[in-house]
């Protein structure tokens, strides 16, 4: 009995799969021409082998994100060269596919999911700033000068 009841308690705790027809409308979804955008932030983590990258950026998307999971790195960039934690001017292609509305409704009613849209990202360039530098050198001026104001 005990073992019944079990199972009864684990399969309400498992979120509901997706019917098939909304998995197919998922997979297939037909994205818009690509936004390019331009925004800085940093690298959270780095997988070189599927060459993708999760990145924060201090900015928001237009869709109010400020964590990307999962950008698409071009295989031609050197993401082995890549570091976390400073900070890069990157330049993202947002592609945009809308859902049908039928499958907006069902995403809403059975997981309180709000989403009408999916996106998908590509990382297209970025360049690391100097920001450490910046810093430096401003406050390495600052000091000079007071240093200079003290001997008169």
């Amino acid at each position: 009995m005990a073992r019944s009841t079990r199972a009864a308690r684990t399969s309400q705790d498992e979120p509901e799969a997706l019917p098939k027809w909304a998995e197919d409308e998922i997979k297939s979804v037909n994205f818009e021409d690509p936004q390019t955008l331009s925004r800085t932030g940093y690298i959270l983590d780095i997988y070189e082998k599927d060459f993708k990258v999760d990145i924060q950026v201090y900015e928001p998307l237009p869709d109010g994100r400020t964590i990307v999971e999962g950008l698409d790195v071009p295989t031609n960039m050197k993401i082995s060269e890549f570091m976390k934690g400073f900070v890069y001017e990157f330049k993202i292609k947002m592609y945009k596919g809308k859902l049908s509305s039928r499958l907006a409704d069902l995403l809403k009613s059975k997981y309180a999911l709000e989403m009408d849209s999916i996106y998908r990202f590509e990382m297209e360039d970025l360049q690391m700033l100097d920001v450490e530098s910046d810093v430096a050198k401003s406050s390495n001026e600052s000091s000079g000068d007071s240093d200079d104001d003290g001997g008169d």
